[in-house]
C-alpha cells in the first residue's frame, strides 16, 4: 500500500497540465526578438532603397542642370545643396518622404572632370552623396536583450556624367 503523500507526489511528476503554458513562456521572448528584428530589418531595407532612389534621382537632377562646360569654364553645384536634399528627403508634393525616425542628415553635391576619349576632355561627372540617420522605434526592446543599438548612420552615393542644360 502506497503513502497517501508518495501517490500525490507521483501524479505530480506525472501531470503534464501546465508544461504548454511554461514552454511559451521559455519561446516567447524569442520570438518576439525575430519579430522585432524582422520588422527592423525590413524598415532599414525599405528606407535604405529610398534613399539610393532619391539619391539616384537627385544625382539625374544635378546633371541636367549643371552646364556641360563647367570643366573648362569653372564653377560651383555647392548652390544645388538645398534642392538636392529636398529630392532625396521628399516627394513631388513636397511632402516628407520618410518618417520621422528616418532623418537626412546632409547632402553633397560634388563633381569632377574626367580626362579620356569623350566628346567633351575633360568630361564632368557629378556625385551627391547623402548622409542618413535611421532611429529604430524597438530600440528600447533590443536593449532587454543586451544590444545598444538604437541608432545606425550610412552614407549613399550615386556618380553620373553631366549632360547640361
Amino acid at each position: 500500500m502506497q503513502l497517501p503523500w508518495l501517490r500525490a507526489l507521483k501524479r505530480t511528476f506525472v501531470d503534464d497540465d501546465g508544461a504548454i503554458i511554461v514552454e511559451f513562456a521559455i519561446v516567447m521572448p524569442i520570438m518576439l526578438l525575430l519579430l522585432a528584428v524582422t520588422i527592423e530589418a525590413s524598415r532599414i531595407m525599405w528606407s535604405y532603397q529610398s534613399v539610393i532612389a532619391g539619391v539616384r534621382d537627385a544625382g539625374r537632377y544635378m546633371a541636367r542642370v549643371t552646364p556641360t562646360d563647367i570643366c573648362i569654364s569653372g564653377g560651383s553645384v555647392a548652390g544645388l545643396t538645398t534642392t538636392l536634399k529636398d529630392i532625396v528627403s521628399k516627394d513631388i508634393g513636397g511632402n516628407a518622404l520618410f518618417p520621422t525616425s528616418i532623418t537626412v542628415n546632409s547632402v553633397t553635391p560634388s563633381f569632377s572632370c574626367v580626362s579620356g576619349t569623350y566628346r567633351i576632355s575633360p568630361a564632368p561627372v557629378g556625385q551627391v552623396s547623402a548622409n542618413v540617420s535611421i532611429q529604430f522605434p524597438m530600440g528600447s526592446f533590443f536593449a532587454l536583450f543586451g544590444s545598444n543599438i538604437s541608432t545606425v548612420t550610412t552614407d549613399v552615393a550615386d556618380s553620373s556624367r553631366i549632360f547640361g542644360q
